[in-house]
């Protein structure tokens, strides 16, 4: 089982707006990486984002534009400052592959407690609108690959 983890884009300062929407740039850069991994068939069957309005405009930009539109979901315990623990036992319960947008510190803990058990551990770096796959298998998970945007064909956003 593969699960996409990626940071919401880029989003408006607070002090300019509390809800923190996408940027315009940031729009056009969930858009170049999600036809990208379109192209390259990612089918997550659900996309899981926090609630927040910079994840949710991202989860619904990624689900606009993958082949098999998945379900979009608000899934709690996915913000900022959420222990990753809160949403480890839906995902280990996830029987078909699932995308979650969300937000740092949060997806850089969740990624570390999967790959090494220990969420303090920091081991991978997060990018607005980048996408990190990990694969469920036998032995647990492991890190498939990483997608940052500046690697995404097309034009820089």
């Amino acid at each position: 089982m593969h699960c996409f983890l990626v940071q919401h884009g880029e989003a408006v300062p607070e002090a300019q707006d509390p809800a923190r929407p996408l940027t315009e740039r940031g729009r056009e850069e969930v858009r170049r990486v999600a036809s990208y991994a379109a192209h390259l068939g990612l089918v997550p069957t659900e996309i899981w984002h926090s609630g927040k309005l910079r994840a949710q405009q991202t989860a619904e930009i990624f689900a606009e534009q993958l082949r098999r539109p998945p379900i979009l979901r608000e899934q709690r315990g996915m913000s900022p400052g959420d222990d990753p623990l809160l949403v480890l036992p839906r995902l280990e319960a996830a029987a078909a592959p699932v995308m979650l947008v969300g937000h740092l510190p949060h997806l850089t803990r969740l990624a570390s407690l999967l790959l090494v058990g220990d969420s303090g551990r920091g081991i991978i770096q997060f990018r607005n609108a980048g996408i990190v796959c990990l694969a469920r298998g036998e032995g647990g998970w492991s890190l498939h690959w990483a997608l940052p945007p500046d690697l995404v064909p097309g034009r820089p956003a």
